[in-house]
């Protein structure tokens, strides 16, 4: 039996990977991701799915309607909402250099709503919790987040919760652990 901290899908050695897998870690490489890292790792077992990934990833992340900073809030909130401490990891040190507060930060990795935050962050909280806890938004919260960024942010917005919730299944499932021994930032919910 695989123990809890044990990458059940670790790094392939370069030598040992097919041609397909070459081709898109190659393709994730010279992005701007400039590594293989996190649940590409594991995602390399299906070099198609990765690649067409992290094309929408790579949109997401460096190129979307809703800014950096609201961007990387979302997928701390994600994180979280998965107790999923590689992307956490990641993204921690982002979103705080996009103007994340710690407060803030901290304040979800508890698991509490944050108590100062912005109303923009307000807004992208609200919606993602009503999306992640109840399969959809109320019309309430749908007209803040269209009102503060329009339609393409809303969409925006929403496939940042699903494409990051993605990763952070692939990584929980594959037990994707932390990179250089670092201590997780966020703790399991209770069971």
């Amino acid at each position: 039996m695989t123990s809890p901290k044990t990458d059940r899908l670790p790094e392939i050695p370069r030598e040992q990977m097919t041609d397909a897998q070459r081709a898109a870690v190659d393709e994730l490489v010279n992005g701007p991701r400039g590594k293989l890292t996190g649940p590409f790792v594991p995602l390399m077992r299906s070099p198609e799915l990765m690649r067409r990934l992290q094309k929408v990833g790579e949109y997401l992340r460096y190129d979307n309607t809703v800014g950096l900073h609201h961007s990387e809030f979302a997928v701390l909130v994600v994180a979280r909402h998965w107790s999923q401490p590689v992307e956490w990891h990641i993204h921690k040190p982002i979103a705080m250099k996009a103007g994340v507060s710690e407060e803030t930060c901290d304040a979800i990795a508890d698991g509490r709503r944050p108590p100062n935050m912005t109303a923009q962050e307000t807004v992208v909280y609200d919606f993602l919790q009503e999306l992640l806890h109840n399969q959809s938004v109320s019309d309430v919260t749908w007209a803040a987040a269209q009102q503060m960024f329009g339609d393409q942010g809303v969409i925006d917005m929403t496939a940042h919760c699903g494409y990051y919730s993605l990763l952070a299944m692939v990584m929980n499932t594959s037990r994707r652990s932390l990179p250089d021994n670092a201590a997780p930032g966020i703790a399991p919910f209770p069971q």
